[in-house]
């Protein structure tokens, strides 16, 4: 290390990840496998799949387009409840995507595949795609990214801290596994249920090739979280899912609920799914990071996506529930737009700042109910058209002072003075409720062309019809319960 040079951490690149452990579909039976479970998520983060023994599943794979039919009712269904925009006619094929093959080392036989929501006949001339499909969507993302990377010269790497409380009963109120501090030794004893659960869950994880980067207990009652390293962002939401699958079934297996609901205990934090994005350049010729600053790069896809922040909110945060979580002084990034070098009261969080090998954005108005699939979709959309316009950050560092800008700040943005926000350009505040947010992304154009008019309109249907469902005990202990039983 030079005396100028104070990098740390892991350097992560897009050469030089940890790849998925991809099963050749010839090798399924020397695997063991004797199932396949074929998954889909829908447009409110539902995990649905259909179980395929592998005798059938490698007839599927002898067809022209290897898949199974499912209702387009489907992507709007909620319980029972169906959405307005969906019928009981008509149906989409759904097709596996063999480069997400990969073994369940938790369930002896079995694996998991992905796929795409397809039209069984096209559309439109030869058109096979359903323009709401959430796995289509960021593969739509990504693969601009691939296409314009000569002119552009970026790609982005994408890991997720998975927060989550284990329950020991879910009715009359949930009650948590056990009582704990945060990353207190006294969580995970020897023997105890909890760490046989963490360990299952990291062995598991790592079983199936998904880098597991640490696993700690977190402050909340019965919370714990598990980090996986960096994958580029189709390959990461998969794993997302995968994750959160590992998570609930080894969980459920040791007779625990695991919860992702936002926040299960109101005198304590929330739960959390932090994305963390580093901006990655693929030319020889582009600017170094500097310690502590941000490049050009970084600072257009910063702009863009600061600028759009209240209305991609109602992807990464869709349900009423959501709101309990980000407040003020709890930790969970606030409620200001704003940015901030290593400031947790900041909904995006530069961190590793002075590390040139391993600086990233967090991404802290994320949680567990939201689609990663639509959050990375909104969040890296967002930030590439600041990037193809070369935007101009607006937007102050928070974490120091607006007069003094090398003395660090220490308040939060919601503590300062209001000319104290201005001085940094601190103008605009998140949604504060689900309603707000709703009405932020169906009114932001730049969302509208991200996703398509039929993605708005049907989404905002469907999530309407869910927060609905969880709102229908008119109790709040009782609703309590059915959102840590949904999520």
């Amino acid at each position: 290390m030079s005396p100028t040079d104070f990098s740390h951490g892991v350097h992560y690149t897009p050469a030089n990840i940890a790849r998925s452990k991809v099963i050749p579909v010839h090798d399924l039976e020397s695997f063991g496998i004797t199932y396949i479970r074929l998954q889909s998520v829908d447009l409110i983060n539902n995990v649905r799949y259909r179980v395929i023994p592998i005798t059938y599943f490698k007839k599927l794979l002898s067809s022209a387009r290897p898949g199974i039919t499912v209702a387009k009712a489907a992507l709007g269904l909620v319980y029972l409840n169906m959405a307005e925009g969906f019928s009981a006619i008509g149906e989409y094929l759904y097709v596996a995507d063999l480069d997400t093959l990969r073994i369940c080392p938790h369930e002896e036989g079995h694996a998991t595949v992905m796929g795409y929501f397809q039209e069984k006949a096209p559309i439109a001339g030869s058109k096979v795609d359903v323009d709401i499909c959430p796995r289509s969507i960021l593969r739509r993302i990504e693969e601009w990214i691939n296409r314009e990377a000569a002119s552009h010269s970026i790609q982005f790497l994408v890991g997720i801290e998975h927060e989550f409380i284990l329950l020991k009963e879910t009715s009359p109120v949930p009650i948590a596994s056990n009582i704990h501090n945060w990353s207190r030794s006294e969580a995970l004893r020897t023997g105890s249920v909890e760490s046989k659960i963490m360990r299952e869950i990291s062995d598991a994880l790592l079983g199936a090739g998904v880098e597991v980067q640490m696993y700690l207990p977190e402050a909340a009652p019965g919370q714990y979280e598990v980090v996986t390293g960096p994958l580029t962002p189709l390959a990461c939401a998969d794993a997302a899912i995968f994750t959160r699958e590992t998570i609930s079934d080894i969980a459920a297996k040791h007779g625990l609920r695991a919860t992702f609901a936002p926040r299960v205990y109101m005198d304590s934090c929330g739960s959390s799914s932090h994305v963390h994005l580093s901006v990655h350049s693929t030319s020889s010729s582009s600017e170094a990071a500097s310690p502590g600053r941000l490049t050009a790069t970084e600072e257009s896809f910063l702009s863009t996506l600061l600028e759009h922040l209240p209305s991609i909110t109602h992807l990464t945060l869709p349900i009423p529930a959501s709101y309990k979580r980000v407040q003020d002084g709890a930790w969970s990034g606030g409620t200001y737009v704003c940015w901030g070098t290593e400031n947790r009261e900041a909904p995006i969080r530069f961190t590793n700042a002075h590390s040139r090998t391993s600086r990233n954005f967090e991404m802290r108005f994320v949680d567990g109910t939201s689609s990663p699939y639509l959050a990375l979709a909104a969040i890296i959309g967002a930030g590439l058209e600041g990037i193809k316009t070369k935007a101009k950050l607006m937007l102050g560092d928070c974490s120091y002072l607006p007069s003094k800008p090398d003395v660090l700040n220490t308040v939060s943005a919601a503590q300062m003075n209001e000319e104290d926000r201005k001085k940094l350009g601190i103008t605009k505040r998140l949604p504060l409720s689900w309603e707000e947010a709703r009405d932020k992304f169906k009114s932001d154009p730049m969302m509208v062309k991200l996703f398509g008019e039929e993605f708005v309109e049907k989404y905002l249907s469907v999530n309407k019809v869910l927060a609905e469902a969880l709102a229908q005990d008119k109790d709040e202990a009782a609703e309590l319960t059915r959102l840590v039983e949904f999520y």
